[in-house]
């Protein structure tokens, strides 16, 4: 089982940078692991980014490369980590490192992706498409399921909504949770899909008051992409959260879960 603890935070920088990049991002959520033991805290970045805007955009150093620094996360700060992979033939050597495997939105219908992600045993955690209505990501569950996968995580990330736009609609979060567990992908929902031409743009101040809202209404994590310096990375820069900020954020979200539970259960029709 991937945790027993009342709600998962998924954080970390897009893309795999450096190994000093990582290990600074994973040293503030190791603090913050200790100071919120209520929650838990699973390390996430990406070692390819293979579908960036541009084919001249920064995508990673590679599968072997960023194992290796997520193996470090593991050892030297004892998180859980998960990242993503794009071809059946990563899920393998990624299982063999992290403790939860993410399927990208672009993917997520992708048959002999989710199969081989289930076959390796791993709890999968499958970011719904920005093409997919809710209730069609129970085929999605349905797949994994029959590959031999366990536990299962959706993630809500917004739908499109003209070009280049993201929306959410809130009513997706309790309509998969008959499905699985729900994460809210707080980051990218507020992305702007090849916004800014040859790469995408994004609405970072509108993250928090979207993760706000995901939480009231009963999700069982969040998603946030995070970096010390947003304005500088090499993706999704725009709606990346500053590293700095991610305390208060953290610390604001499990007081509404905390106020808000109790409302969960509750079915007015």
């Amino acid at each position: 089982m991937l945790t027993e603890k009342d709600f998962i935070f998924i954080a970390g920088p897009c893309a795999i940078e450096s190994e000093d990049l990582v290990l600074r991002v994973a040293e503030k959520l190791k603090e913050l692991s200790e100071k919120f033991p209520q929650a838990e805290f699973i390390f996430k970045s990406s070692f390819d980014k293979a579908n960036r805007s541009s084919i001249n955009s920064f995508r990673g150093h590679g599968m072997e490369y960023g194992l290796r620094a997520l193996r470090r996360v593991k050892e030297e700060f004892g998180l859980k980590v998960t990242t993503d992979i794009h071809e059946s033939y990563q899920a393998d050597p990624v299982a063999e490192v992290v403790d939860l495997i993410q399927i990208p939105a672009f993917l997520c219908r992708q048959t002999d992706l989710l199969l081989s992600a289930a076959k390796t045993g791993k709890p999968v955690n499958v970011k719904k498409g920005q093409f997919m209505a809710p209730w069609d990501m129970k085929n999605v569950v349905e797949k994994l399921k029959v590959g031999g996968c366990s536990e299962i995580f959706l993630t809500e990330r917004g739908v499109s909504f003209g070009y280049n736009n993201l929306v959410v609609d809130f009513r997706s979060l309790p309509i998969m949770k008959n499905y699985a567990k729900v994460i809210f992908d707080a980051t990218h929902s507020v992305q702007l899909p090849g916004g800014m031409g040859n790469r995408s743009g994004g609405q970072r101040e509108f993250a928090f008051p979207l993760a706000r809202a995901a939480v009231a209404v009963g999700c069982d994590g969040v998603f946030m992409e995070t970096h010390p310096d947003p304005d500088r990375a090499l993706s999704d820069g725009p709606n990346q959260i500053p590293l700095s900020e991610l305390e208060f954020i953290v610390s604001a979200l499990l007081e509404i879960r905390e106020t808000t539970a109790k409302f969960y259960d509750k079915v007015i029709r």
